[in-house]
């Protein structure tokens, strides 16, 4: 009888793509093979010293053992605010326009949980980064669509991009209430000028539709490449909101920092719906993240010259290996097309023979949408030497398919 209860929310949900190429990593781990993994965007890098010290010594009183609070400490808060004023020259009320959470991704969702009403919908570019369209199904909402048109080099065409967008405005019943962005995107390492927020924010305030803007990976960018704020933008606090992590930037993925600023309504709702589920991050990884933000900088630019230079060797050697890849500018992936000879195989049945018979673990594009099939997302996680060793599995790969 109890199989006639259903859990919609949870039914809605579609199986974790990557679960299955997952499944197949460990199990091969447990027989012994040396996986190299490309598959997860998580930081092999140590946290910054100045900051593990801060930690360690904020965990040394005991009057930060106890509830924290669930917008985060005003230090911490200050110290994004404070952030946006140095990188970008904007001002952030820290009292009203910010509110720390527990990494990006939670923040996201609760956002949305908080601003989604059922049936809402909501605007997402495919391919996508999945919580990105499933915080909405999560959340009661619906999700559309839009192909996310880019040049070779990994630059979004905006005309296309706006044409598109309206062309899903006009379309759409009911109208959208909500737009996410995430530039530079995850998976595609997509990048956008200050000209595309110009243009988003006039259609936003146009149409009346609220922007969700994701910057997770807005200080790893190269060659001269730099990440625009969608606040950048006069009058984008009106309509939009901006989150950002220190997972990638510090090497501080397991620590789970992160904040959601902008627009005061917005933050409003998702500081009322985080005082009913949390009590903020342990206090001492607050003090430790204000140091992260406040303090030297210089350990930003390490990081982000770690995954240039394996950005560098991994296409040098991936390409004499046979597998030409093209170059992207920000991110600490790479969105590569599948090998000629192999695009026939499709993203998931290609990253599982790379498991079976190359060793190597990477994303296959389907679990970023459709539109991903002919792509797999490749993570800059790995050191040199294993880069190299890969590329001559591959060599070995292709020459026996």
């Amino acid at each position: 009888m109890f199989d006639e209860i259903h859990f919609n929310r949870i039914e809605r949900l579609p199986n974790y793509v990557f679960a299955e190429v997952n499944a197949i990593k460990m199990a091969a781990r447990r027989n012994g093979e040396d996986i190299i993994d490309f598959s997860m965007g998580n930081p092999d890098g140590r946290t910054p010293q100045h900051i593990v010290d801060k930690l360690c010594e904020s965990a040394q009183k005991d009057k930060t053992h106890g509830y924290s609070v669930s917008q985060g400490i005003y230090k911490l808060r200050l110290a994004c605010a404070n952030w946006y004023k140095r990188k970008y020259g904007v001002i952030l009320d820290p009292e009203t326009e910010v509110v720390a959470t527990m990494g990006s991704k939670e923040g996201f969702v609760h956002l949305v949980m908080a601003i989604t009403n059922p049936g809402d919908v909501a605007i997402v570019p495919e391919p996508a980064y999945p919580i990105h369209t499933q915080a909405f199904i999560i959340a009661g909402g619906n999700v559309v669509k839009m192909p996310m048109n880019y040049s070779a080099d990994f630059v979004l065409d905006e005309n296309k991009f706006f044409y598109d967008l309206q062309k899903t405005f006009d379309e759409s019943i009911p109208r959208p209430k909500y737009m996410v962005v995430n530039f530079p995107h995850n998976p595609t390492t997509v990048t956008v000028e200050k000209s595309f927020y110009e243009r988003l924010v006039a259609m936003a305030k146009k149409e009346r539709f609220y922007i969700i803007s994701d910057i997770a990976y807005a200080e790893i960018a190269y060659d001269g490449y730099k990440t625009p704020s969608i606040f950048e933008v006069d009058g984008a606090k009106d309509v939009a909101v901006e989150g950002y992590t220190l997972s990638k930037s510090y090497n501080m993925a397991g620590w789970r920092v992160g904040f959601v600023c902008g627009n005061k309504r917005l933050v409003a709702a998702l500081k009322k719906i985080k005082s009913w589920f949390d009590y903020g991050m342990f206090t001492p990884i607050q003090v430790a993240a204000t140091i992260a933000l406040d303090g030297p900088q210089d350990c930003v630019d390490k990081i982000r010259q770690t995954y240039e230079h394996r950005r560098d060797v991994l296409l040098e050697a991936f390409d004499n290996s046979g597998w030409h890849i093209e170059k992207p500018k920000a991110s600490m992936f790479a969105w590569a097309k599948l090998p000629e000879k192999c695009l026939n195989l499709g993203s998931m049945e290609f990253s599982k023979q790379l498991l079976t018979k190359a060793n190597i673990a990477v994303s296959p594009g389907i679990g970023f949408g459709v539109l991903g099939n002919d792509y797999v997302r490749i993570a800059f996680i790995e050191n040199e030497n294993r880069i190299r060793q890969a590329a001559r599995n591959i060599k070995k790969y292709l020459k026996e398919i």
